[in-house]
């Protein structure tokens, strides 16, 4: 059944793919190409300003008051890439993205937990690991996802159903899994997500349903500012660590390395034993492997502290290197 059912779906992945393609179809190709390769270099930009902001942390640590406005911005470029039709994926397959769903919101939550006590992290940095693992898909997921020759249309859907998701199970899961020594204000963490997340994406969705093509130049440059955006927020956190950076950070870039590792792993067999199909699993693994860690950044700033931010902050870099290698690799084999 579900294979006669994705043979009927499969044109939704590349009406999918299309979307984005036109949503950047109307500006010059020269302008497309240069913001492209800005865009492409985002993990460089941000080992650049994270050196720049260890070494020179003066520089940021004054703008932390931004970090949630810019989280806003790179929330409404997500909405902006949405179409009220992506949700209908839900009805046509609601089992995959059920499954797909309580993967995202078990593999990573519990792997935080789990490496957090095995490599000894602090309190506030496992509360940071936990966050990130209770945070929904990131926006970068969909790119990862077509060049991994993926179910785009199920990626997008997956990242949007569990963004909005979020507002519920993000507060909720950090509740239970953070350590009794740190309150975690749950109902004022709901509340921020909504702000941060639930409403700029819905006004973006709802302005890309009413403006259509007349908004395809300013999508065609969002990307970039959404980079942008993310960079600054890095530099902002790294600033913020500065004085102890070198005495939390081996040990947080291990963490984060193996969590976004595990996700990605876990993810992809996990589904392959529940029957899915290659590509099905491909998708799947990226989805859970690749978070929202601003929202996980944002969230450690506010309730939390600067040295919780920091598994947010190199998760950004990271699950973006190892999603574009995991991604060339997939690319290059049959599937």
């Amino acid at each position: 059944m579900y294979r006669r059912a994705l043979c009927r779906r499969q044109p939704a992945d590349s009406r999918a793919v299309d979307r984005r393609r036109a949503a950047i179809s109307t500006a010059p190709a020269s302008l497309n190409s240069d913001l492209n390769r800005l865009t492409q270099l985002f993990p460089l930009w941000a080992i650049v300003f994270s050196l720049l902001a260890w070494l020179q942390p003066q520089l940021f640590n004054s703008l932390q008051a931004y970090i949630v406005p810019l989280l806003s911005v790179v929330m409404f470029g997500m909405g902006l890439t949405l179409h009220l039709s992506d949700f209908s994926y839900v009805l046509q397959m609601p089992r995959l993205i059920f499954a797909g769903i309580v993967l995202q919101y078990t593999i990573m939550p519990i792997t935080a937990v789990v490496l957090s006590s095995m490599l000894g992290l602090d309190p506030y940095l496992t509360a940071g690991m936990i966050l990130v693992g209770t945070c929904p898909g990131g926006t970068a997921s969909n790119v990862i996802c077509y060049l991994a020759r993926g179910n785009v249309a199920l990626s997008i859907t997956l990242t949007a159903v569990s963004t909005l998701l979020a507002v519920l199970l993000t507060p909720a899961l950090t509740a239970e899994l953070v350590s009794r020594s740190i309150q975690v204000p749950a109902q004022d963490m709901l509340l921020s997500i909504l702000y941060m997340v639930i409403i700029p994406v819905t006004a973006g969705i709802l302005l890309n349903h009413a403006a259509g093509k007349r908004l395809q130049p300013v999508k065609a440059c969002f990307p970039l500012v959404s980079v942008a955006a993310i960079v600054v927020i890095i530099a902002i956190i790294v600033s913020l660590n500065a004085d102890n950076v070198q005495q939390i950070g081996a040990a947080v870039l291990v963490a984060v390395m193996l969590h976004n590792v595990s996700g990605l792993a876990l993810g992809y067999f996990t589904s392959r034993l529940l029957g899915y199909s290659t590509t099905e699993s491909r998708t799947l693994a990226i989805e859970v492997g690749m978070q929202n860690s601003g929202l996980a950044v944002a969230l450690a700033i506010k309730y939390f502290s600067a040295t919780a931010a920091l598994p947010g902050a190199i998760f950004s870099i990271w699950h973006n290197l190892s999603g574009s290698i995991l991604a060339g690799y997939w690319s290059r084999r049959l599937k």
